[in-house]
């Protein structure tokens, strides 16, 4: 597989969102998905050709049409692009992170308290 590229476009991880919630979907059924206004079929072709270059769409032959589906799981990307915002805008920092929304989104104590219990559980089972 090829290597994933940092970052996708906000056209491409609409896509990807959607495949995502798809798993396995002809173009069509991915427009279907997507919010209004929707965009044209040929316009998600494109963009589902471009994911596919780029290694993050794989697909299926069926006569002439092509059923499409991920290749990056997301939760995998999802931990990439996190890592890489936490990188850009907080220094690295996890801890600088969850500072700068408790303060900007007033968490309280008992949410913060929720958060690292549920982290805690999650960290214990591996």
């Amino acid at each position: 597989m090829k290597t994933t590229p940092k970052t996708l476009t906000k056209a491409e991880e609409e896509i990807m969102q959607a495949l995502w919630q798809l798993d396995k979907a002809f173009v069509k059924d991915i427009v279907d998905l997507l919010p209004a206004p929707k965009p044209h079929y040929n316009t998600v072709s494109t963009i589902i050709k471009i994911l596919c270059d780029k290694g993050f769409v794989g697909f299926e032959s069926f006569g002439k049409a092509n059923r499409y589906y991920p290749l990056v799981p997301k939760a995998a990307y999802s931990k990439k692009t996190m890592n890489q915002f936490v990188s850009k805008y907080f220094n690295g920092s996890f801890a600088g992170m969850l500072s700068f929304f408790a303060q900007e989104n007033d968490i309280t104590v008992q949410e913060l308290e929720s958060i690292l219990k549920e982290l805690k559980q999650s960290t214990d089972k591996k």
